[in-house]
């Protein structure tokens, strides 16, 4: 039987208001009011830029410790770009990363190489494949 991670998604009666259980954690998304929703928690979107975000900086953290590298706090600001062209709406995420504490331009190219590696990302970036089934209870 295959393994992996498992987050289970309930859309309650409440516009677009959905509840999250994922381990022992319980999360929130809705839509902005609007877009219809109460505004309850952040969007599908918003829950992705931040799963980058934080994969990202957590794997630049476990590679600058690898490294003895004190680059002390990371933030990682992910932004959904979209323009339209002739061709239609196409979008794209840029990445913004900064370190407390300064960093040599060979720690800058290792680190950004590094971020190219959050599983996260990567599974952005690949061909992730999704089986999609329908249960009936």
């Amino acid at each position: 039987m295959a393994k992996g991670k498992h987050a289970e998604v309930v859309l309650t009666n409440k516009n677009y208001l959905a509840e999250v259980k994922t381990r022992n954690h319980f999360l929130t998304i809705d839509q902005p009011t609007t877009s219809g929703g109460g505004d309850n928690g952040p969007t599908p979107v918003e829950y992705l830029l931040s799963a980058i975000g934080g994969c990202v900086a957590i794997t630049l953290r476990v590679y600058a410790e690898k490294k003895g590298w004190n680059v002390g706090k990371i933030a990682v600001n992910v932004t959904q770009k979209e323009v339209l062209t002739q061709e239609g709406v196409k979008k794209w995420l840029e990445e913004e990363i900064s370190f407390e504490n300064k960093i040599t331009e060979e720690q800058e190219r290792r680190l950004l190489f590094m971020a190219g590696k959050c599983p996260v990302a990567q599974m952005i970036k690949g061909e992730t494949k999704i089986e999609t089934t329908i249960f009936k209870k």
